[in-house]
């Protein structure tokens, strides 16, 4: 069932789009094939692999409606410029309203909209800032609705042991320094990662474009991937980021507890 999911989510915008390019569908179904396939390896396997909290949910969990909700979203904004409806009408309001309301000097939909080359029309901008006002939203939505299940006690669930191990698997806890100190640096890393990128990444579009033709979002599958990208990527290391701090922390409460019953406070728990 997951196989299938990441599979529906990687066409559906060829399916919403009704693309008819015979090399783009099997381009698009290849692609998916294959992550539907690393997908289904990665959580039939005992060991762990490439996909990080494979069994503390809901974690992959939002990280998944997140991005089906922003690559859907996008792609009825896109769909609605062809086949208007009710609800891509509904859609696109809603993105170009938060993308007009967050369009100020050096804020991200801002420097979103300057990844677009020079001789981009309004029209082209519009639908730039549109499809970044709607994945941010959904982002924030995301990390909102993920802070808010952890501080609840819903994130990890006590009725079931955490391995870290398998849940961090490019995380060593044997290698060196404290644990829960590399946690705590980790977790900051990943948040001032996730905070900087937004910023970041039409700087790196802007430098890296110099000799070479800009970056131009005018087709709408280009657009949908760029902008879920770019709102997807700093989300999920803000994610990352406060996952590791409550690991951190979770730790450090065992150590407490543990150590309390050491009257000499000589022991510290393995």
């Amino acid at each position: 069932m997951r196989a299938v999911l990441v599979m529906l989510v990687i066409a559906t915008p060829t399916v919403l789009l009704a693309d008819p390019r015979a090399d783009s569908q099997q381009m698009v179904a290849l692609v998916a094939l294959f992550i539907g396939a690393l997908t289904f390896v990665e959580y039939n396997s005992v060991y762990p692999g490439l996909v990080e909290f494979r069994d503390a949910p809901p974690f992959n969990r939002i990280r998944f409606l997140m991005l089906f909700a922003t690559v859907f979203c996008l792609s009825a904004i896109e769909r609605g410029r062809v086949h208007p409806s009710t609800l891509t009408e509904l859609i696109h309001a809603v993105g170009a309203l938060i993308g007009i309301s967050m369009d100020f000097p050096y804020s991200p939909v801002r420097l979103a909209t300057l990844m677009m080359a020079n001789s981009a029309t309004e029209a082209q901008v519009g639908a730039v800032r549109t499809a970044a006002g709607m994945s941010y939203l959904i982002s924030l939505i995301s990390l909102a609705v993920f802070v808010i299940m952890m501080r609840t006690g819903g994130w990890p669930r006590r009725d079931r042991p955490f391995n870290v191990w398998v849940n961090l698997p490019t995380f060593d806890p044997t290698s060196g320094g404290d644990v829960v100190a590399r946690l705590n640096r980790d977790a900051r890393v990943n948040i001032a990662l996730g905070f900087l990128l937004p910023f970041v990444t039409p700087a790196v579009v802007e430098i890296a474009s110099v000799g070479f033709q800009p970056l131009a979002l005018t087709t709408p599958q280009t657009l949908i991937w760029t902008m879920t990208a770019w709102s997807f990527l700093p989300a999920s290391l803000f994610m990352r980021g406060i996952a590791m701090g409550r690991l951190a922390d979770m730790i450090l409460a065992r150590r407490l507890a543990a150590g309390s019953a050491d009257p000499d406070g000589q022991y510290a728990p393995v």
